[in-house]
């Protein structure tokens, strides 16, 4: 399928999909079959979250629950983490048996100290939408949908700060130099990942 390099038992390919899908609970065989499904999907995660975004912190916890309300219905192990070791363009993600750990730090040093971004000040909330990103992105915690979910909670982080969710058209058009910004992350640098955030946050609203 590959669209990252995995290594582990959890790489268990759908029967008949040439392994071009994971296995799934709704037996779909295509990419383009599961991603339609995963979309559609993601559309009603999105109403469901963003009709009552949460006025507290966001929580590990809570972005499993995100996690497997999403694709629940789909992958047996969707709201988990992955028990696989990954890596995309020879870059490779935390190791599988560090992720419980690291995920416990992400919650306490991150989204305890950025969230939530009410009456925040919008060079703030770009800090915020920044680390918060670029270190789910390096964790990569789940077997699937990772991207996505990072972008849900900036969503709500810039939900949370009066805004409606944000446009990533501007990380579309330079992904290669979006996909850097992430990797400079693992040395410390968030200036590059802070750059492309405030690329796609606006003003906020007056008070």
């Amino acid at each position: 399928m590959n669209r990252y390099q995995v290594s582990g038992w959890q790489n268990t390919n759908q029967e008949g999909s040439g392994g071009e899908v994971l296995k799934n609970r709704l037996d779909i065989v295509t990419r383009d079959d599961m991603d339609h499904a995963e979309l559609m999907l993601l559309h009603k995660l999105y109403e469901e979250v963003l009709r009552s975004p949460p006025d507290s912190s966001i929580t590990v916890r809570l972005i499993r629950q995100w996690h497997r309300r999403w694709l629940g219905n789909v992958y047996t192990w969707a709201g988990y983490e992955r028990s696989v070791n990954m890596s995309k363009n020879g870059f490779p993600f935390a190791a599988a048996d560090r992720i419980s750990a690291l995920l416990d730090e992400y919650d306490q040093r991150y989204l305890a100290r950025y969230t939530p971004c009410t009456g925040m000040q919008r060079a703030d909330l770009i800090e915020a939408i920044a680390l918060t990103h670029v270190e789910f992105i390096l964790i990569h915690p789940f077997r699937e949908g990772n991207g996505r979910i990072s972008r849900l909670l900036a969503d709500v982080m810039a939900v949370q700060a009066g805004l409606g969710p944000l446009d990533y058209s501007p990380w579309e058009a330079h992904r290669t130099d979006y996909i850097q910004s992430i990797q400079m992350g693992l040395m410390g640098d968030y200036q590059p990942m802070m750059f492309w955030v405030d690329r796609i946050v606006p003003s906020l609203p007056q008070a």
